[in-house]
């Protein structure tokens, strides 16, 4: 049920006054960011014109209720802090406020698969997923993407920027990885976007990641 509401809900949100840029996406399992789906879990990542029409769209709109009356939700609010890159040609970074870089943030990576590449990515990723697990400093983090396969992505939270960018420049095999899919051109378009979370509330996997941070 969860996954065809992927493409119902699509209509209604081309809809939805000050909602600037958003995408509806599927979920990994737990905290797996390599390929596969939960069909049970979906997330939307969105940009709004200003916090009215977010506060708006949460208290009146169809599909906010029926989300808010799921079995768990969490939202976040972020303000952006820099990265590049396009998410289907769109910088979504571009209509976004300002944040502080002290204290949480929030991290999203995405890629458009080469097909040609597919295998490798595979297998670096699920490479990249075990090192990732064991970096000092990551709260949370959730598979994310357009599709299973191909239009992948990840969603992490992490204690400070500190640590974000010593997992990115330490981690051997991410460093490897790094390289690789810039030499074989592994992507045909990607983004890399860092976020203040300034505000959440609801629940990921029975708890607020970033209460009391």
């Amino acid at each position: 049920m969860a996954m065809a509401r992927l493409g119902l809900d699509r209509p209604a949100l081309d809809r939805v006054d000050g909602l600037h840029f958003w995408r509806l996406l599927g979920t990994g399992r737990g905290n797996d960011t390599g390929p596969g789906a939960d069909l049970r879990r979906t997330a939307v990542f969105a940009v709004w014109d200003d916090e009215a029409d977010l506060d708006r769209f949460l208290d009146q709109h169809r599909i906010a209720r029926r989300w808010s009356n799921a079995s768990e939700s969490w939202n976040v609010r972020l303000r952006a802090l820099g990265g590049h890159g396009r998410w289907r040609g769109i910088d979504p970074l571009d209509h976004m406020t300002q944040g502080a870089r002290s204290g949480p943030i929030a991290i999203v990576t995405r890629a458009d698969v080469r097909r040609s590449a597919g295998r490798r990515f595979a297998r670096a990723a699920k490479e990249v997923d075990t090192e990732l697990h064991t970096a000092a400093g990551l709260i949370d983090v959730v598979g994310i993407g357009e599709a299973p396969v191909g239009r992948l992505a990840t969603f992490s939270l992490w204690e400070s920027l500190d640590a974000a960018r010593a997992f990115a420049y330490s981690m051997p095999r991410h460093r490897q990885v790094i390289d690789e899919t810039r030499d074989g051109d592994w992507y045909s378009e990607e983004l890399f976007a860092r976020f203040e979370p300034y505000g959440s509330t609801g629940t990921w996997n029975g708890r607020d990641p970033l209460e009391k941070r």
